[in-house]
């Protein structure tokens, strides 16, 4: 603070350049606004020469405005406000939309002279400055209209651009602002003061009277946020400023003189403490004056009859510095002829009776449609569109004035909360569970629903309260502050397109059954081999089984998914997940697809995402990048441009014809999905999945919306199924309906005649191979081996003595089975037509020990001997040497 205890020779120095001064500003005054009077000489010329050289054009800037989120009524049409954002609470008006009451307070309390002089009173300044030269510390009163809003137009602009520092919070940054603008000593005091003059005088010659006072009413603090006329009536009154009355008027007049003492939603004025305890009393009852002369014009009125005692004590209960504010404002009124003595009287006993009304901020007032709120906020704090450094981004929003026109579409968002209400908690006691549901338009892009199982706070002191979250689940790191979560089988989508993209067919038959995948290829980080002999089974159990494509996104079969990476690239299923949208939530970097347990799903990855992912199916393969914003409006009404986003081919029609074919299966009737259809007669592509037991997913879509929805353990660490495993369904398909009934959605066209074709290949022969080569063999023609049982065989031992099935054409991705020889196998020789006794011997001398007669046959040909017709295995045939040999024969008498 300045020193009080000046020199002598201090204040009359002082006084000098005050004298001095005040004659260049009154010269100068005159000059500008009446230069037909003016006077002339040397010091007139220097004054004015002087007064020259200050800056003399003020820019009236925007002002700072809250910006406002809509959501439109589809069925109305009308654009429904879901919340606003701001540093300064206020809503500009014009000039007819202010009672003209108010204009009367404000100039009759603070320039009553205002449409008579050219922007300064000079009686008033030459006051405030004699104020200034001795030291107060505190530019005073005096100053005009003109000059209040030239003030207030600085204070902003130095606001508008606050932002914290190394040294400073931007609530101190803010303080300053104000400080710099009023608080001087001194000369800096008459400069700023002069500065003002300049500025109130070039702007009454560029604006009309009514403009100034306007642009004053709007921009004026009334205290805290709260900010310009209109947001101040309906702060404190519930009204709008054109139905205030003439005691609410002169309250506000009186507010605005000096907002932080005379506010009315903080009653530390009134005459009762903070305790209640009310202030000392005079022995006849009346309000002791502790502060003399607020109450002053009360007390005349009570002196002189007009009022009671009681009305008089009524009157002053309660905020007793504005009410003595408001009565000199009331009595400058009453002076000037602006309201009637009966007016007078009534406001001024009147008690101030504020109904505090609060503006509200932030997402908070949206309701269920808060975390959609949360991600569009996300969106301009972080989105070059709305300015390219953070700083700039945030003024946007709080500063702005912008008119944010959202996609969300209540129609489906109130059935998303419904759903959501009505079948999951926020919390329970035995997990972190969390629940979300996001519907985006297929064709578009445009979300259409967010909904979420908790409630929306962004309260520091609620973060331990697991019913409570600002975190947004359906989004990622940078719109919705989220990790994502593992998808699980949702992310098979991704080898199904790259299968089809690699010309392989749908129902190409592969070995689905749980085994050890022993490597898969990865041609940008190195093949990914199973060193562990890991055997990843199917969810549930399962042995799986030998069969489709098909088949396998049907049943999500975990092992069918494998076969078909097996023949796959693991960077490129990772490069389709990226195409279509679906990247790592808490990088935002692609996610990573390097080993087995990745193609089932185990990066954390956004819903929103992965119902981009699967829109980009329903819509013909065209990817639009999900979007919350459809238009931007400035405080002018201008349209900006609102971030950018766009819709890609980045697969073929028929790829996605053909995924979405198989897709279908998965709605159907038996598949994993069909208990989230609702069967309303919308044809549905869909997708289950679940991680570890602790994420479950159900994604569906037809060919206008597609939902996706999440319920799992937001921390991972504990089991989700029971008993909330199923909800998924419920919600996805609850959505889905509305979404259904709202949009509606047509056939999916016709899958590709070609990726759908049943495909045979050419099965090579092995025998005679050794294992390991007919192994190789049949794995580069593409068939998957199974090694049986030793066989009797002329072979060597381990030498592959049959296979089945036999080389030919047969279904690609058949389990081919092969029988190494036991080495114990002796084919029998033909001894047909030999004399028995000579066939018996041959046999044995062949090396089977075991030989008898058999079946015996009259034929007097065949004489007393008998002749061999046959044996039993048959000649030729390969038998272990130990087996029963049976000779078969022919004689003259078999007896």
């Amino acid at each position: 603070m300045p020193d009080k205890k000046r020199t002598a020779s201090g204040v009359f120095g002082g006084l000098l350049g005050l004298i001095g001064l005040s004659a260049a500003a009154g010269v100068l005054i005159t000059a500008t606004v009446t230069p037909a009077i003016a006077l002339t000489g040397a010091a007139a010329t220097s004054a004015i020469t002087m007064f020259d050289n200050l800056p003399s054009v003020l820019d009236i800037d925007k002002l700072m405005l809250p910006t406002t989120i809509y959501a439109k009524d589809a069925n109305t049409g009308t654009d429904i406000e879901l919340a606003t954002f701001y540093d300064q609470n206020r809503a500009p008006v014009n000039f007819d939309e202010v009672n003209p009451v108010v204009y009367d307070a404000i100039l009759s309390s603070e320039d009553p002279r205002f449409y008579q002089h050219g922007g300064v009173d000079l009686i008033g300044t030459s006051r405030a400055l004699l104020q200034n030269v001795q030291g107060s510390g505190e530019t005073q009163g005096g100053s005009s209209i003109s000059q209040q809003y030239v003030k207030n137009v600085l204070i902003q602009r130095c606001e508008r651009d606050a932002v914290a520092t190394d040294e400073l919070t931007e609530a101190e940054v803010l303080a300053n602002c104000w400080t710099e603008a009023t608080t001087a000593s001194g000369n800096d005091g008459i400069e700023r003061k002069l500065q003002e003059m300049r500025y109130a005088i070039a702007l009454e010659q560029k604006y009309s009277k009514n403009d100034i006072l306007l642009g004053y009413l709007n921009i004026s603090n009334f205290g805290g946020r709260t900010y310009g006329i209109e947001a101040a009536a309906k702060y404190y009154f519930g009204v709008s400023a054109k139905d205030l009355s003439v005691s609410q008027a002169a309250t506000l007049a009186g507010v605005v003189q000096n907002p932080n003492t005379y506010r009315i939603d903080q009653p530390s004025g009134s005459i009762f403490d903070g305790d209640g305890v009310a202030y000392n009393k005079a022995p006849d009852g009346l309000i002791d004056d502790v502060r003399p002369g607020q109450l002053a014009a009360l007390d005349t009125l009570l002196s002189d009859g007009t009022i009671t005692q009681e009305q008089y004590l009524a009157a002053a209960d309660g905020y007793t510095s504005t009410k003595g504010r408001q009565l000199y404002v009331l009595s400058r009124m009453f002076d000037d002829g602006k309201i009637t003595r009966d007016q007078y009287v009534a406001a001024a006993i009147e008690p101030i009776a504020p109904v505090i009304t609060p503006a509200t901020t932030g997402c908070t007032t949206a309701g269920g449609s808060a975390y959609f709120c949360q991600y569009v906020r996300d969106i301009i704090e972080n989105d070059p569109a709305f300015g390219a450094l953070p700083e700039e981004r945030e003024r946007a929003l709080k500063r702005g004035g912008l008119s944010i026109y959202t996609t969300l579409d209540l129609r489906v968002q109130l059935a998303a909360e419904a759903a959501m209400v009505e079948n999951v908690p926020s919390s329970v006691d035995f997990m972190k569970l969390g629940s979300t549901i996001v519907s985006i338009e297929s064709t578009s892009g445009r979300i259409l629903a967010i909904a979420q199982n908790t409630q929306f706070s962004e309260d520091a002191a609620a973060a331990a309260d697991p019913n409570k979250s600002a975190l947004v689940f359906a989004g990622d790191s940078t719109y919705g502050s989220s990790g994502g979560f593992n998808p699980g089988s949702t992310f098979k989508l991704f080898t199904l397109i790259d299968w089809l993209e690699k010309g392989h067919s749908v129902n190409e038959i592969l070995n689905g059954q749980v085994r050890v995948i022993k490597r898969l290829t990865n041609s940008c980080e190195g093949d990914w081999v199973n060193t562990e002999g890991t055997r990843v089974g199917n969810f549930g159990g399962g042995g799986g089984y030998t069969g489709t494509p098909m088949q396998f996104t049907a049943q999500s079969l975990n092992s069918g998914f494998f076969a078909m990476a097996e023949q796959l690239d693991l960077c490129d299923i990772e490069k389709v997940a990226t195409k279509m949208g679906v990247t790592n939530a808490r990088s935002g970097q692609p996610v990573d697809v390097d080993t087995q347990f990745s193609i089932i799903g185990s990066s954390n990855v956004s819903p929103i995402a992965m119902a981009g992912a699967y829109a980009t199916v329903a819509n013909n393969g065209i990817y639009c990048q999900p979007k919350a914003i459809d238009r931007v409006v400035d405080s002018d009404g201008v349209e900006m441009t609102p971030p950018a986003r766009a819709c890609t081919q980045v697969i073929d029609p028929t790829v996605a014809a053909t995924a979405a074919y198989a897709l279908e299966g998965v709605m159907q009737r038996g598949g994993t999905g069909s208990q989230a259809n609702p069967y309303d007669g919308t044809p549905l592509i869909g997708k289950t999945g679940t991680h570890e037991t602790y994420h479950t997913w159900m994604i569906e879509s037809s060919t206008k919306v597609t939902t996706a929805a999440w319920v799992g353990n937001y921390d991972g660490l504990n089991d989700v199924f029971d008993p909330f495993g199923g909800l998924r369904y419920i919600l996805a398909r609850q959505t889905q309906e509305a979404a259904n009934a709202a949009y509606g959605g047509d056939a999916f066209p016709e899958p590709d005649s070609n990726l759908t074709r049943v495909v045979l290949r050419d099965l090579p022969s092995v025998i005679g191979m050794s294992v390991d080569q007919a192994t190789a063999t049949l794995d580069a023609a593409g068939f998957s081996v199974n090694v049986g049982d030793p066989v009797d065989s002329a072979e060597a031992a381990g030498i592959v003595a049959a296979q089945n099935p036999a080389a030919g054409r047969v279904g690609g991705g058949t389990v081919v089975t092969i029988n190494p020889s036991n080495g114990q196998g002796i084919a029998v020789p033909d001894v047909n037509g030999k004399q028995l006794d000579k066939a018996i011997s041959d046999l044995r001398g062949a090396g089977f020990g075991n030989v008898q007669p058999g079946t015996c046959t009259e034929d007097e040909a065949a004489g007393v001997q008998g002749k061999a017709t046959g044996t039993s295995p048959g000649a030729g045939t390969v038998v272990n040497r130990n087996s029963a040999i049976t000779v078969n024969y022919s004689r003259m008498k078999c007896t």
